[in-house]
């Protein structure tokens, strides 16, 4: 067990094919807060996401949870405290209920439902013909791209995680789902769960977060509260534009 589930990467460097594509990053990611690595494709933000997850090993530095080096934690240990909503999560043709419940096989209907509730999902689900009974078009064709998102994310919190990851939460999806989806990251963080947000779009995510870290070709290029990137002419000039307002 960890005290707390805030994650520290500290001078990490990973390489594939022997060609670094983590160059020396060292960020912080508490719980119970909305941080963000966002960047341009490649610039290594979802490498990292994983890292954090030990798909891969970092080859320098060290990654911890709760100030223990994740290469002592056993795998199952690890991802007992996280859940991931990756960009390309499949729903199946099955009920609302059980494809909520395959992030936890183990949930009650209760649990489930409370799921749902965190994840702003069960207004718009007990309005369908049969509710939680209701069974989706395959990969979730019967719901709007924001319900669909919404869907995948109280999966992701039927296993009622220490910390969620989300990938590219705001991509394919209409400006009113974004606002739903930006009110819902925000509810998380109040409930003491820590949010990495890992996305491409700087304006988007920029506005709820605690922290973000503009990556680009590996390496931190801009950190700081949402205020202080939003103010900075690196980003201004190259993500955000300047007729950027927070």
């Amino acid at each position: 067990t960890v005290p707390n589930c805030d994650i520290e990467l500290s001078h990490v460097t990973f390489a594939y094919n022997q060609e670094d594509v983590i160059k020396d990053v060292s960020c912080k990611i508490p719980q119970g807060s909305v941080t963000a690595l966002v960047g341009p494709s490649g610039s290594g933000k979802s490498t990292i996401s994983k890292l954090i997850a030990r798909f891969w090993d970092v080859q320098k530095g060290k990654i911890t949870v709760g100030g223990k080096d994740i290469k002592s934690m056993e795998p199952e240990s690890l991802m007992s405290y996280m859940s991931f909503v990756f960009q390309d999560v499949t729903l199946f043709n099955d009920t609302v209920m059980n494809n909520i419940r395959l992030g936890n096989p183990n949930a009650t209907d209760n649990q489930v439902i409370a799921a749902a509730k965190a994840a702003y999902c069960d207004e718009f689900v007990r309005e369908m013909p049969d509710g939680y009974q209701t069974v989706l078009g395959e990969n979730g064709s019967t719901l709007s791209g924001g319900e669909r998102r919404r869907v995948e994310i109280a999966r992701a919190l039927a296993t009622e995680p220490a910390f969620i990851l989300l990938d590219e939460p705001f991509a394919g999806i209409d400006p009113i789902a974004v606002a739903d989806i930006q009110v819902l990251v925000k509810h998380l963080a109040k409930r003491g769960i820590g949010v990495l947000i890992t996305d491409h779009n700087v304006r988007e995510t920029l506005s709820i977060v605690d922290k973000a870290y503009i990556l680009n070709e590996g390496k931190i290029m801009v950190e700081g509260p949402s205020e202080k990137v939003a103010a900075d002419p690196i980003a201004r000039k190259y993500y955000l534009g300047k007729d950027f307002k927070m």
